[in-house]
């Protein structure tokens, strides 16, 4: 059974107040089930990587990031290694003007230190200047351009299929045709609707699930040599270029970039 934040009848409710903040800190993995809820929720890491799933996609969430969930999205988490994170859910009526769909963003330093202040609100109606701050935290998820932290997943349950498969396991080698057959899906068919249903080509999205695998196992403690290897690489300088490429640093400063950042400190 799902141990939720905030409790579930708060995130059914669609009334004041505007935003509900809340953060949890555990020393063991936290896992949620699949559910949803009538409120949006922006979901963020304070230390370690933590991945959320959903039938739309899967979404990696490193400390410098957010997951952006639309109201009514069923999604199930998990953190790897040590939980602390936090929630800010949204009133429906509030999520008309944000993205309509999930989607990774940045924390830009205006929108964290506005989440961390709201996080010490006492529980109730919002006065007017947190109802500001309630605007200021809404329009930065509205502003925020997405990032490549996720996987879109297809809708035809063929491709559904393979790409559960590689998202379980993205290290596994088989080609695209044998997979097809698999899945009893012609390789001309599969390479098409693949573009089309996910934006990106079969063998582009593979290499992202390996990306952000190389990911959780990195913020598990695996080492450089370790991820490239287990994930199939034939060298480790192969794998470095490839991350460097995809996000910008090396997978040794990676995390070091993360804690560099401004803290999302709450009391």
């Amino acid at each position: 059974m799902s141990d939720f934040l905030v409790d579930p009848s708060r995130l059914s409710s669609n009334v004041e107040p505007l935003i509900l903040v809340t953060r949890r800190q555990q020393a063991v993995t936290r896992r949620t089930d699949r559910h949803s809820h009538a409120r949006g929720q922006l979901f963020g890491s304070i230390q370690g990587v933590v991945t959320v799933g959903a039938d739309q996609g899967r979404w990696l969430i490193p400390p410098v990031n957010a997951v952006w969930l639309p109201p009514h999205i069923e999604h199930d988490l998990a953190s790897h290694g040590a939980f602390h994170g936090w929630s800010v859910y949204v009133a429906e009526h509030a999520c008309a003007a944000l993205p309509p769909a999930p989607r990774v963003i940045r924390l830009s330093g205006l929108l964290n230190e506005a989440v961390a202040r709201a996080a010490s609100w006492k529980e109730g109606p919002l006065c007017d200047a947190q109802t500001r701050i309630a605007g200021v935290i809404l329009d930065e998820i509205a502003a925020a351009p997405e990032e490549a932290l996720g996987l879109s997943m297809p809708s035809d349950p063929r491709l559904q299929k393979i790409a559960r498969t590689i998202a379980d396991d993205p290290a596994t080698r088989q080609n695209m045709a044998d997979r097809a057959a698999w899945a009893g899906i012609a390789p001309r068919t599969l390479s098409r609707r693949f573009v089309l249903e996910t934006g990106l080509t079969f063998s582009t999205w593979r290499q992202r699930a390996l990306l952000l695998r190389s990911l959780e196992m990195l913020a598990a403690g695996h080492s450089v040599t370790t991820v490239a290897f287990d994930l199939g690489y034939e060298t480790v300088s192969a794998f470095i270029e490839l991350f460097r490429a995809h996000f910008g640093t090396t997978p040794a400063r990676y995390f070091k970039r993360s804690d560099s950042s401004p803290p999302f400190e709450m009391p």
